[in-house]
């Protein structure tokens, strides 16, 4: 275009031509001819909660997908100064806790018509800290995040973002926290074993600094306080969040002391029993007991099937979203919220009485 035209457009909001060879993307003008309809309603219909007809809706969608008209997002929260992006900032993506966990938000965030931006920062502080600038350059209202240290939620907070911590709970400060009941999850895991008749329980643990392994921890304590039972310490395995390490540290474990009984804290930890074990060939529940927190689709696959807690991933998903929408829509008061997500024993045949000695 000349420098005379580029003038005249300018002058009347003309939108220039595309460069030859360049693909015009549709826009809502388009969508609006296509529907009969004008393109104030195609926003209603497309983009926010305004009012438009069940009928008006499904055509101007119709129109919307036959011309392959995609809405710039970018450009919508440039006019309105808000955002419709939330972050998401999870520990390890390979873990299917982990892909549950964004699974529920995403379900939940889609239905408000909300999309999720959705980043693996594989537990490491810098690269947390790295996608909480990279989310508060997107201008995002609010962040669901399962801290590796209080600094994320500190910063994005500071910036004015709302904040749900999942899964975990660092301190008292970093915004509302959806947690599972993980000391009452593990205190009645470890119930069910004392109830068989195991008393030298062997615990896998990788971390109590975050409130999840510490209520795990506690769980188990209560228990054997509750049957009147003391707590061998040296039968708590601390190891850390790697199969590869928790098998080694099983194998110690099992090479130190007489167990006849494990309870795996998380299913990461449990893989790597589980694998010590089969090398081992001890038979299980026979010679062995072997039960985990944290219930994901391979425990029910194997032979036997764990014994395991169910944390309802999915759901405590939709819990942090349903939370964080609530903070963005001014719904709640400004005081800090804690929500528990109840857990659920799931007995299977990899737990059975202890062996007699």
């Amino acid at each position: 275009m000349t420098q005379r035209g580029q003038a005249r457009s300018a002058r009347t909001g003309a939108q220039p031509e595309p460069r030859s060879g360049a693909v015009r993307r549709p826009t809502v003008q388009d969508v609006a001819r296509e529907a009969g309809v004008s393109p104030s309603t195609v926003s209603r219909a497309l983009h926010t909660r305004g009012y438009a007809s069940p009928d008006v809706r499904n055509r101007v969608r119709a129109a919307a997908a036959k011309i392959g008209y995609v809405a710039d997002h970018n450009a919508r929260n440039l006019r309105s100064r808000t955002s419709t992006s939330i972050g998401v900032l999870i520990s390890d993506l390979r873990n299917p806790f982990y892909a549950d966990l964004a699974a529920g938000i995403e379900e939940e965030l889609r239905a408000a018509e909300y999309q999720m931006v959705l980043v693996n920062d594989n537990g490491d502080p810098a690269e947390e800290l790295q996608a909480a600038e990279t989310l508060l350059a997107m201008r995002v209202p609010g962040v669901i995040v399962t801290p590796v240290t209080a600094a994320c939620p500190r910063v994005l907070q500071d910036n004015g973002v709302h904040v749900v911590c999942a899964d975990r709970e660092l301190g008292r400060s970093g915004g509302d926290v959806v947690l599972s009941d993980n000391k009452a999850g593990a205190r009645e895991l470890t119930e069910h074993l004392i109830g068989l008749g195991h008393t030298r329980i062997g615990l896998l643990i990788d971390e109590t600094k975050w409130s999840t392994g510490a209520g795990r921890l506690a769980g188990f304590r209560a228990a054997h306080e509750e049957f009147g039972l003391e707590v061998d310490e040296d039968l708590i395995a601390y190891t850390s969040f790697d199969a590869d390490a928790a098998r080694r540290t099983t194998a110690k474990l099992l090479n130190d002391h007489d167990v006849t009984a494990i309870f795996s804290a998380n299913n990461v930890l449990a893989q790597g029993a589980l694998a010590e074990l089969k090398d081992r060939r001890l038979t299980v529940p026979r010679r062995i007991s072997l039960a985990a927190y944290d219930d994901v689709p391979w425990m029910s696959l194997v032979q036997p099937a764990l014994t395991t807690v169910d944390q309802h991933t999915v759901e405590l998903g939709r819990t942090c979203a349903r939370l964080l929408l609530a903070r963005i829509r001014g719904e709640l008061p400004p005081r800090r919220r804690r929500v528990r997500v109840a857990p659920r024993l799931i007995i299977r045949g990899s737990t059975g009485p202890a062996p007699r000695s």
